[in-house]
């Protein structure tokens, strides 16, 4: 530990000092309006309004939760739907403030793509190419891809061979479609599931195309307005979300405010709805909902199979903790993060949108199992994002790094004495272990890469896990100063020895 010292500590700490702190604490955050009550019996039936309610309170004031929005229905009755807490702009969020879905936008475009195959505008199985001649790749296996492999993400498309969320964002789907020319696939389309957002953009851009509208407008037709969802949309960009998209991340057990950067959403991540439009939209995933035909429901939620995978079209097949069967799909923004949840054998359905972001603050995905298990019979297990429990450690870490990087500058003179006239290949065999702290800090994006299966920067991880960012980069400027006070004062020794060499 002493060589991932850590003299830079204090500028990773003072740089989140320096981020504004959520003004409102969980524990004083009220609901902003009255969620629906049911109308069904209590007890053993299942959750009621009440019970909803107190397991979110509790959890935001647990956690000091900034904000969220969570709906629940059971077949087609509005169980809760309610809104906690502020935006990062200040503004109380209610049952009808606008929430960014992240991913949950999948399954939407997904259910556009599958009306418009169920008017036989499209054909699933036909390659894509055939309604959108735009759509190249670098590599002649991208022309067998068809519209089914790009809604069940087995394309061929990866994030490691197209690292979407590291190039500059285009405006508009034509401009997203047209940064694929130069991407290889990573797989043979039809052989592999692997999650890749462009997959939905080229549906989206596809579905636009054959439809002669925009794909907001396609969207509001096929899927909103139809479903009564009149306060919800489709954008291109973050820009274009609500205050642009900002929100919070979580580090030593504060809630920070961050803007976020731009990224091009639209088709794969860029729905925004409240919690009474999720409650129609949850109402329809049930199977109690009659706007949309059930088989067109059924297909996005049937799992492709290939390779194993239990993706459908924006919906994975899971189990819950009891062992029922269970849909979900998850969503994460860098300041936002998202759940939808079906329970095909009980007919519930659960929303939940929170302002926190990425692996720092999961909130949505720990609100959402703590509501399967109240709907389920278990009790609170009184879960919080694990980074409030790490972030001490790795802050306690960080400090311990500053002491050590500290002891090793002021010893590196006495370092250097022990060591008179070694050869210089010695020196520097000893000084080598310094540099896995940097290392490990440049290579922050990778293990993301692999926990996340996203490719991403050294800037978005101070999203994904601040306390863990800090105390990479403290170990790797920290040794980069020890090694170079230890460099100086072996270069003024030698120097030293030279002049003091009778001529």
């Amino acid at each position: 530990m002493r060589r991932i010292a850590a003299t830079a500590g204090l500028a990773g700490v003072l740089l989140l000092m320096t981020g504004t702190t959520a003004t409102a604490a969980a524990g004083t955050t009220t609901a902003t309006d009255t969620p629906a009550r049911t109308t069904g019996p209590a007890g053993r039936s299942g959750p009621t309004t009440e019970s909803v309610d107190r397991y979110v309170r509790d959890y935001i004031r647990r956690t000091d939760l900034p904000g969220a929005v969570v709906t629940v229905v059971k077949g087609d009755r509005v169980v809760y739907a309610a809104g906690h807490g502020h935006t990062a702009g200040g503004e109380a969020i209610t049952k009808d403030t606008p929430m960014p879905l992240a991913s949950l936008s999948k399954s939407f475009t997904a259910l556009a793509v599958l009306r418009l195959a169920d008017e036989g505008r499209i054909d699933l199985d036909a390659p894509v190419r055939r309604y959108l001649p735009e759509f190249t790749m670098a590599d002649p296996r991208a022309q067998r891809i068809t519209v089914r492999q790009l809604l069940q993400q087995t394309s061929g498309m990866s994030d490691r061979t197209f690292p979407d969320m590291t190039l500059p964002a285009p405006d508009d789907l034509e401009g997203a479609v047209a940064m694929l020319g130069t991407a290889p696939l990573a797989a043979a389309p039809g052989t592999r599931m692997m999650y890749h957002n462009p997959n939905y953009t080229v549906a989206a851009r596809l579905a636009e195309v054959v439809s002669g509208m925009p794909f907001a407008d396609l969207m509001a037709a096929t899927v909103f307005t139809p479903l009564g969802m009149a306060s919800t949309r489709t954008v291109d960009t973050t820009e274009d979300l609500p205050g642009a998209g900002a929100g919070y991340v979580r580090a030593y057990g504060r809630v920070i405010e961050r803007a976020h950067p731009k990224w091009f959403v639209n088709g794969s991540y860029g729905v925004v709805s409240t919690a009474d439009d999720l409650a129609k939209w949850l109402i329809t995933q049930t199977g109690a909902g009659r706007a949309i035909p059930r088989d067109l429901v059924e297909a996005t939620q049937a799992p492709s199979g290939v390779g194993g995978s239990t993706y459908g079209m924006g919906w994975s097949a899971q189990r819950t903790a009891g062992g029922a069967p269970m849909l979900r799909h998850t969503g994460w923004l860098l300041t936002h993060n998202s759940a939808q949840t079906v329970l095909p054998g009980s007919g519930y359905g659960i929303a939940v949108v929170t302002n926190t972001g990425m692996i720092s603050g999961d909130d949505a995905l720990i609100i959402s199992d703590g509501l399967v298990d109240l709907i389920e019979g278990r009790p609170d297990a009184g879960a919080a994002p694990f980074t409030t429990s790490v972030d001490p450690w790795l802050g306690a870490l960080s400090l311990l790094n500053l002491g050590l990087g500290v002891a090793g500058v002021v010893r590196a003179p006495r370092w250097t004495r022990r060591r008179p006239g070694r050869p210089a290949w010695r020196m520097v065999a000893r000084l080598a272990p310094y540099a896995l702290p940097v290392a490990f800090y440049l290579g922050l994006p990778a293990l993301a890469t692999v926990v996340l299966n996203r490719v991403g920067t050294l800037d978005q991880f101070t999203y994904v896990w601040p306390a863990l960012y800090v105390w990479a980069v403290t170990g790797a400027l920290a040794a980069v100063a020890v090694v170079a006070a230890r460099l100086v004062h072996a270069v003024r020794t030698r120097r030293r020895a030279v002049d003091s060499v009778p001529a």
